[in-house]
């Protein structure tokens, strides 16, 4: 099993790949999300990540990709992604090297149709997150996700339930939910060319 890719394997794979980004059902909102690479020379090659901070709703106090819901203004799918990115933790758009796009993903919560983005952004960036979207920013070695150790499928106890997931674990952070699922999907196409639900 793979447990490192480069930047190139990941750009390449992309590259020739033709993802299933459908229109959504008449009864779900459509939104993006971007995986955001991040070449870190200390760490490795990473994924950046936010925390949410602890507001009512669903996706408070979880971690997330960039991303969220379709404005009008948005011209695609791809569009959405960048802007909240922007908007989000302060990466302009026209920074992010956008690499591809995996298959629209449906939140088993929330009533939205998620089509995910891969791209990098630049090293060294200054990073400026908006202190009413994100509580604090998450940079993970993609080697560190890539490990088994450091995933496993469970109940995953928030706000007095628990939720059947897959997890990924950093130190004393947890991603599970749709983060996690999109994760995984990515994940399975990298190491075998096809993406999971």
């Amino acid at each position: 099993m793979k447990v490192d890719f480069t930047t190139e394997e990941v750009k390449e794979r992309l590259t020739n790949y033709n993802p299933l980004i459908a229109p959504p059902p008449a009864h779900l909102r459509p939104a993006s999300v971007l995986i955001p690479f991040y070449p870190d020379p200390k760490k490795g090659l990473s994924l950046i990540f936010m925390m949410r901070p602890d507001y009512p709703g669903r996706h408070g106090a979880q971690i997330s990709f960039p991303g969220g819901k379709v404005d009008p203004e948005d011209k695609d799918e791809l569009s959405t992604a960048l802007r909240e990115t922007e908007e989000e933790i302060g990466v302009d758009r026209q920074d992010i090297e956008v690499w591809g796009g995996l298959n629209t993903q449906q939140t088993m919560a929330s009533s939205y149709w998620i089509t995910p983005f891969v791209g990098q952004v630049p090293y060294p960036y200054e990073l400026s997150p908006d202190p009413s979207e994100v509580d604090r920013l998450i940079i993970i070695p993609f080697a560190h996700i890539l490990h088994p150790k450091n995933s496993t499928y469970g109940d995953f106890k928030f706000r007095g339930y628990e939720y059947p997931s897959y997890m990924y674990s950093y130190g004393n952070d947890v991603i599970w939910g749709l983060t996690a699922r999109i994760l995984r999907s990515f994940i399975s196409f990298l190491r075998t060319g096809r993406e999971v639900i």
